[in-house]
């Protein structure tokens, strides 16, 4: 698989999704079911990141037991990391940031890649080995929506997933700029919700997130 054709394929994965939960799953337990709750909720993508110490058996469950969601592998760091998601069956990496040393070993893997960029150093750095798509992170922490405008004036071709303060209250405003395809966030899997196991909670918010950013 050609960078072109792997990067169309991660711009694809992306837009569809609309919504990217960011997962850091504490329990093994509650890996599968927080996937079915998503799932159900019409929330199929999802990013697993490698934060905990169960995060790559959580990871190996859900792609075993949930075969409906598209599970990526999230907090991407190193290249051992990546060859990691892509040893688990993972369907896509994504970075926080991104060092030369992971941008080429993302360049060399089969496994479609999202680059985090901040900057745009960072960003002519993501480009320079191929990434035209990119996760904006910390998208409100790096500037919010002036920023992302400000990059896309000498990048226009670049496609963005923002992450980082993004939630219920700003995710359609987000969406609505033409060069983001989806973005990411934790809101829809609220931590207390994790622990308290209210999964049709977690369920009943996608479903009304999903419904009310598509119509948006």
């Amino acid at each position: 698989m050609t960078e072109t054709v792997k990067q169309q394929h991660m711009a694809d994965l992306i837009r569809q999704a609309v919504v990217i939960p960011v997962l850091t799953i504490e329990r093994l337990e509650d890996a599968v079911p927080l996937a079915k709750a998503l799932v159900a909720g019409g929330v199929r993508t999802l990013e697993v990141t490698l934060r905990t110490a169960v995060a790559a058996e959580a990871a190996k469950a859900v792609i075993a037991e949930v075969p409906e969601a598209i599970v990526g592998i999230g907090t991407i760091l190193n290249g051992d990391d990546l060859a990691r998601a892509e040893a688990l069956g993972a369907k896509f990496g994504i970075s926080p940031g991104a060092t030369p040393e992971l941008l080429k070993a993302a360049a060399s893997s089969r496994l479609p890649f999202a680059p985090g960029i901040a900057t745009a150093s960072e960003l002519m750095q993501a480009l320079a080995y191929g990434f035209d798509v990119v996760k904006f992170f910390p998208a409100e922490q790096a500037g919010g929506i002036k920023a992302l405008r400000a990059l896309a004036g000498p990048f226009p071709n670049v496609r963005v997933c923002p992450t980082g303060g993004i939630g219920e209250a700003n995710a359609a405003t987000w969406l609505a700029e033409p060069n983001v395809l989806a973005v990411g966030g934790s809101w829809l899997c609220p931590a207390a919700d994790i622990r308290a196991g209210n999964w049709a909670g977690i369920t009943a918010m996608c479903a009304q997130a999903m419904k009310s950013l598509k119509s948006a």
